[in-house]
């Protein structure tokens, strides 16, 4: 699949959407509670994802997985953290906690970059890391006095997992061997479903869970993974960067409006911090760059 510039654009806004739909869905689950509601999207995700690979790659995608070097089923590894912390985190907290925590990402990226690749952070990144940094802190410091503290700790390893994950990505392309990121995610998967299924019985999710989880299985994961790899061959890093953090936006908008969970002062203050640093740490360099 090949696209336009305008077309990778508007796909790219598209996958944001669709990522931006779990927390809104998992506020409409009956019964499914933590685990069971990440082993059945991880579940979902795995049969939605072998008949993307099935269907566009056909059995080269069994090759590539029995070629695979350490790399991939480490980066594997780091989807399944994501995983698991993204669902458990939004059955503890809102979804604006998980989100704007989740924003953090790039920074830890760049701070994992510099300490194991040698990677220079620009100063214009340090004074955005620290301006987000600040926002998070004071997001946490009114859950620590309310004692609803878990929910966002758990939600930052998924950030400290992406931030491993591309470190790793990034080693692999310099020693010469590029990861195929969706049978990785299809790796992360697998072993997020291993991981949660003893801790997720006995089951009590009612059919209606099961089919909201199957959705997001597939329309929250499977195919916007699969269309976000196709926009990378197109947009420049700092545009994926930037549309990206429409998830953030979108999420909130859709659990406040589809679910009635308005987010608090202190979340949206610490969120315009956090997300105001990252666009003008991205718009700055990608002037510089130009």
């Amino acid at each position: 699949m090949k696209l336009s510039h305008a077309q990778a654009v508007a796909t790219m806004v598209a996958v944001t959407l669709m990522w931006s739909i779990a927390g809104v869905v998992t506020r409409h689950l009956e019964q499914a509670r933590s685990f069971e509601v990440t082993f059945w999207r991880s579940l979902f995700t795995v049969l939605s994802l072998a008949a993307i690979l099935a269907l566009f790659q056909g059995r080269a995608v069994v090759g590539k997985l029995r070629r695979a070097g350490p790399s991939l089923w480490a980066s594997g590894l780091c989807w399944s953290v994501m995983f698991t912390a993204f669902m458990v985190a939004l059955t503890l907290t809102s979804v604006a906690n998980v989100l704007v925590t989740m924003a953090v990402g790039p920074f830890l990226t760049a701070v994992f970059a510099w300490m194991f690749i040698g990677q220079r952070i620009p100063a214009r990144t340090w004074a955005a890391i620290a301006v987000a940094g600040a926002g998070i802190a004071w997001m946490y410091g009114t859950q620590v006095s309310e004692g609803g503290l878990a929910g966002t700790l758990v939600a930052l390893c998924v950030p400290l997992a992406g931030a491993v994950n591309w470190t790793i990505t990034q080693r692999s392309h310099a020693r010469g061997e590029d990861i195929d990121l969706v049978p990785a995610v299809l790796v992360g998967a697998v072993l997020s479903c291993l991981a949660t299924l003893p801790l997720a019985l006995p089951f009590s999710a009612s059919a209606r869970d099961v089919g909201l989880l199957a959705l997001l299985g597939l329309v929250q994961l499977a195919i916007p993974c699969a269309l976000s790899v196709v926009c990378a061959r197109v947009l420049a890093a700092p545009e994926i960067s930037l549309l990206a953090l429409l998830e953030v936006i979108f999420g909130i908008l859709l659990a406040w409006m589809g679910a009635g969970e308005a987010p608090t002062a202190t979340v949206l203050a610490g969120g315009a911090l956090v997300l105001g640093a990252l666009v003008l740490n991205e718009l700055i360099g990608w002037k510089q760059r130009a």
